[in-house]
């Protein structure tokens, strides 16, 4: 349903456009949402399965970090409770989750952290996927001009993959699958199922880390 915040419309009218969806195309499987927290917590439990029931059957929310400080910083305009709050609404109304991990929006202050917080957050809400998007930094984005400010220190590859290691070394207790599906990742290979492959999926990094800097290039 488009490319942005779908859910921030008015419940009986996303009804309506998704019965007319399940109408118009009968064979489709799947219908999937972006969505940020926000709008999910103003929705109420009763709306969300009407939802699910109208055949939403997936919602992807770009979380990127639950550590308060980062998303203050970052002017994310949400907090760890809402995320939480929001994450667990989908899973009660029996729709998919995909909930995204941002390693390095924390700089290199706050990336304990983001690894921690937002880890802690995901164990609360077990979504369905995690979904790696390490931080990118374009020149047209305001925190270019906090970096040449020398107010965000971003993190460099090692400081990244160590990163993505404490998140994945606290996350438990969840069936979560992980996804690194993303060009801007630098390990591909951190896919697979909690808990049976948290090894599998940290090995690589272990790997990585341990290397002299010049093999790491």
């Amino acid at each position: 349903l488009q490319d942005a915040n779908t859910l921030v419309s008015k419940p009986d009218d996303l009804v309506m456009i998704l019965q007319h969806v399940r109408k118009a195309f009968p064979y489709v499987e799947r219908v999937t949402s972006y969505a940020r927290s926000q709008s999910i917590a103003r929705i109420s439990d009763e709306n969300m399965a009407r939802l699910a029931e109208a055949g939403l059957n997936r919602i992807h929310i770009g979380m990127e970090s639950a550590a308060d400080k980062v998303l203050e910083f970052v002017k994310k305009g949400v907090d760890k409770q809402t995320h939480i709050l929001a994450g667990q609404k989908v899973k009660r109304a029996g729709i998919e989750l995909s909930e995204y991990f941002m390693p390095g929006l924390g700089g290199k202050a706050l990336s304990r952290e983001n690894a921690l917080e937002t880890a802690d957050a995901l164990n609360q809400i077990d979504a369905d996927f995690i979904r790696i998007r390490t931080l990118a930094i374009p020149e047209v984005i305001e925190l270019h001009r906090d970096v040449e400010a020398g107010n965000f220190k971003p993190l460099g590859d090692k400081q990244k993959a160590e990163e993505l290691l404490l998140f994945l070394e606290h996350l438990h207790g969840i069936s979560s699958v992980v996804k690194s599906d993303h060009i801007l990742n630098l390990f591909q290979e951190v896919e697979g199922t909690f808990p049976q492959d948290k090894e599998q999926m940290t090995a690589p990094i272990r790997t990585f880390i341990a290397m002299e800097a010049e093999e790491q290039m």
